[in-house]
Order: structure tokens, then sequence, then C-alpha cells
């Protein structure tokens, strides 16, 4: 059974992996790079890079499809490192809402 102290030192343990979290960035891309995508630890994209030889082919098509991949596929990479920060903290209790 959880104690208030325990608790407590859980919670500081939390707001520490929240800091983490938002510091931390991940990389993904599509088209053998034409398109990066870097995301942070709490899932918000901070930018995306097209490269100029995509918009020059002028594929709007192809172009949402690489975004739509990479971004994905960071958003993937900040959410496993999101889950494996809580399972390090919480020693893999399921808690609701996180």
């Amino acid at each position: 059974m959880l104690n208030a102290k325990m608790l407590k030192q859980m919670q500081g343990r939390l707001q520490k992996m929240e800091e983490e979290l938002a510091s931390l960035q991940v990389e993904a891309s599509a088209g053998g790079g034409a398109v990066k995508v870097i995301a942070d630890g709490q899932q918000r994209v901070l930018s995306i890079e097209v490269d100029p030889s995509v918009l020059e082919a002028g594929d709007a098509e192809m172009l949402q499809d690489l975004l739509v991949v990479a971004v994905n596929d960071a958003l993937g990479q900040a959410r496993d490192a999101a889950a494996k920060q809580v399972a390090g903290i919480t020693g893999n209790l399921k808690i609701p809402g996180l």
C-alpha cells in the first residue's frame, strides 16, 4: 500500500520526468530524408524540414504522405520514450491517466 511519503516522492519523480520529457527530442524522417520531423517527449512537433527538391517536384500528395509518415514516426518515438520513463518511475504499476 502506498503511504503519503511514497506518494509525495512519486509525485516529485513524475514532475522531474515531465521536465525531462519536455527537453527530450526525437527525430524521424521519410522519403530517404526528404522530410524530417523533430518532436519532444511531450509529443509536440517542434520542427518540420522539407527538402526543396520535394517542393520542386510539385507532387502535393507525395509531400502529404511523407509528412504523415514522418510525424507519426516522431510521435511514436516520443510516446515510447515517455512510456519507458513512466515505467521506470512507477515500477510498471498501472496508474490511471499515466
